[in-house]
């Protein structure tokens, strides 16, 4: 662990002394610095924009959702407050048994002892979403105007097929309305009366979870997952689902 400690350290000291003028050039050819090795004279770099499936023109063509709703997840503000949950829970009616977010903790040794670790987790809103294709239904679908996974529940009949399907274990099984229940961003409940943020957003005091249009470039998600000073990354990426929440930390 110490050796990873070690280079988490050097990684960070390398990236903080590139000049910006070349952080630039790499963004402007949506490339994100991931390292700096070998004091600095080669670069390790990943095509960020690949990650993100709605900034080529070839994507938005293929997942036109204008807005395309996503967040940002900055981990490393966690503090496992909670609020989070409780908001979502009053403001989308969630049953006591049941979750549409919740928060994860990691817990590994490092120089001093452990250290903690929070991960908000809900449902990804997954541009190719596993729980779409296996639902024999289409009670779960891919909204075409906006890239939210929605659920019709009056269609559902509760084969859970879409609850296995998912690699984010972000669904459960409703059992007062019979049908599968997830979170939707708060179309329902926020979005859809003219609010511009999920109740999880609003309700965070650490500013950990950062709700918006991936499509608009002035948008505090399109800034966060476009920038190069620190990695973005997607959860489970080798599921194929790819993801429309992000993390990244700082």
């Amino acid at each position: 662990m110490k050796n990873k400690i070690d280079l988490d350290n050097l990684r960070k000291e390398n990236l903080e002394s590139l000049p910006d003028m070349e952080r630039r050039s790499f963004l402007k050819m949506g490339l994100l610095v991931t390292g700096v090795f070998a004091g600095g004279s080669m670069l390790s770099v990943i095509s960020n924009i690949d990650k993100v499936f709605a900034s080529k023109a070839e994507m938005k063509e293929k997942y036109p959702y204008k807005p395309h709703y996503s967040m940002v997840i900055r981990q490393d503000r966690c503090i496992d407050c909670e609020r989070c949950i409780e908001a979502c829970s009053k403001t989308n009616n969630v049953a006591e048994y049941g979750y549409r977010t919740n928060i994860l903790e990691k817990v590994t040794p490092d120089a001093i002892g452990q250290k903690r670790e929070f991960i908000a987790v809900l449902c990804n809103q997954c541009n190719n979403a596993p729980c779409v294709r296996a639902c024999p239904t289409k009670a779960t679908y891919k909204d075409q105007t906006n890239g939210i996974v929605m659920m019709a529940q009056e269609k559902c009949i509760g084969c859970k097929v879409c609850v296995l399907a998912c690699p984010y274990n972000a669904r459960y099984f409703n059992e007062e309305k019979h049908a599968i229940d997830k979170c939707n961003f708060c179309y329902d409940s926020r979005l859809s009366k003219g609010y511009e943020r999920t109740a999880c957003s609003e309700a965070c005091p650490a500013g950990v979870r950062v709700f918006g249009d991936l499509s608009n470039p002035d948008s505090d998600v399109y800034k966060l997952v476009h920038q190069i000073q620190r990695p973005v990354w997607v959860l489970r990426e080798e599921s194929g689902a790819k993801p429309n929440v992000f993390y990244t930390k700082g």
